[in-house]
């Protein structure tokens, strides 16, 4: 089992509207694509408190490069994604990592 962390840097005040699409969009076309997310979170003390941190389960990269190019080439992602965005863009920018749970951890 492998994670990524995904966070995601939100323009000012932009980041209700991020929860509202993950929310209400993102998650149920994930669930369409079999994406697993372990975990989602917003900063309460830190750099920003304008980012949105979330953890994604994978089999393999393999598994992830499957699922996720499906996800992003989906029509309706798409459509969805631009509704989201017709009072302008929410994310300034995304970073990610991939992570392995070590032989001790509570994660596996």
């Amino acid at each position: 089992m492998i994670y990524e962390m995904r966070v995601y840097r939100c323009l000012p005040g932009r980041l209700p509207a991020l929860l509202n699409r993950f929310a209400n969009i993102t998650l149920k076309l994930w669930e369409k694509h079999g994406i697993k997310q372990a975990g989602f979170f917003t900063t309460l003390v830190g750099e920003s408190n304008q980012e949105l941190t979330y953890f994604l389960q994978w089999e393999s990269l393999a598994d992830r490069e499957k699922k996720w190019n499906a996800f992003a080439a989906d029509p309706e992602w798409h459509a969805r994604r631009a509704e989201t965005e017709k009072d302008g863009q929410i994310v300034a920018n995304v970073s990610n990592q991939f992570l392995a749970p070590t032989a001790f951890s509570s994660v596996k």
